[in-house]
């Protein structure tokens, strides 16, 4: 995407979609939710009357501050819940999902806000980083759970339930880099180390193709779960610590320019949490479908092969 269009879809004060009405006593789960916009997001969802919110975090010690912090300002103590996750971890992924499906009594939704922005050789799972956290764990989550969702929507009496996958468009911007990998991404990105600058772009990528083909194997009408991609759009958060000082420097410059705060971008977060089931399987943006203005092509291209339809 140009610049152009990303500054002209990155509209400020969004709208707060989320209601007492939608979230009072339900269970929520938000990865990464120590720090930016899960953090937000979860204090929004406690603010809101929520009866659970589960705080999915590698950190424990910094989880128990974020909750503290969420408690102080909500004013709601006994919402709030720490719980260990390292998505870099198949086994932690497998032991939270367990856990949930042990413990909780409801799921509500999932917020899979959790992400990582390397750009370099580091890998985890026999994967490049930004593949395993933010591609297959985050998809090994949501399928673990989604025997627990369907439980949940029945026992609701028919309502619904949703997996957010908080993704970016920026992954739009390696389409070129994705024609040379399509046709067996994780071995390709592996095989090219020139494509490991663009590792994190790629990860959103296969994040947005992943989530649409999923949802032609979970209709809705069959699960009662809701899957949707969420973009954020651009925020100010701590997503970039690690990447290189040059390209930190020009994403500060972003920020400046036109980027949302933490805050802001986390409404986008809640929209998916409650979005109606005609966002299953849509990129959501800007809390309102965004498929208009999001390369629907390159849907069709690479969805379009025998091997990868229901």
């Amino acid at each position: 995407m140009s610049t152009s269009e990303i500054v002209s879809t990155q509209r400020r004060n969004l709208p707060l979609l989320a209601t007492p009405e939608a979230v009072t006593g339900r269970t929520y789960i938000v990865t990464g939710a120590n720090t930016g916009l899960g953090f937000e997001a979860a204090k929004h969802l406690v603010a809101l009357g929520a009866g659970k919110v589960i705080l999915a975090v590698r950190s424990i010690e910094a989880g128990e501050r974020a909750k503290d912090a969420i408690n102080k300002s909500s004013g709601r103590p006994g919402a709030v819940e720490v719980w260990h996750l390292d998505l870099s971890s198949f086994d932690s992924v497998k032991a939270f999902a367990q856990r949930a499906i042990t413990e909780l009594e409801r799921v509500d939704a999932v917020i899979e806000n959790a992400a990582v922005a390397m750009m370099g050789p580091v890998r985890a799972e026999g994967h490049l980083l930004s593949v395993t956290v933010n591609v297959l764990s985050t998809f090994l989550l949501a399928v673990l759970l989604a025997g627990k969702m369907r439980e949940s929507a029945e026992r609701s009496g028919g309502g619904l339930v949703r997996v957010v996958i908080v993704t970016s468009r920026i992954g739009f911007t390696a389409q070129e880099e994705w024609q040379r990998i399509w046709e067996d991404p994780l071995v390709g990105i592996e095989q090219d180390e020139g494509l490991q600058v663009k590792s994190y772009h790629l990860s959103k990528l296969m994040e947005i193709l992943a989530l649409k083909h999923l949802a032609t194997l979970l209709p809705v009408e069959r699960t009662g779960v809701v899957f949707n991609l969420v973009c954020p759009g651009l925020c100010t958060t701590e997503l970039i610590r690690n990447a290189p000082p040059g390209y930190k420097a020009q994403v500060a410059d972003m920020h400046q320019l036109y980027g949302r705060t933490a805050e802001d971008g986390s409404r986008t977060l809640l929209h998916g949490a409650v979005a109606g089931r005609e966002s299953h399987g849509c990129l959501l943006h800007s809390c309102e479908i965004g498929e208009q203005v999001c390369h629907v092509d390159i849907y069709s291209k690479y969805c379009a092969d025998d091997r990868i339809q229901e």
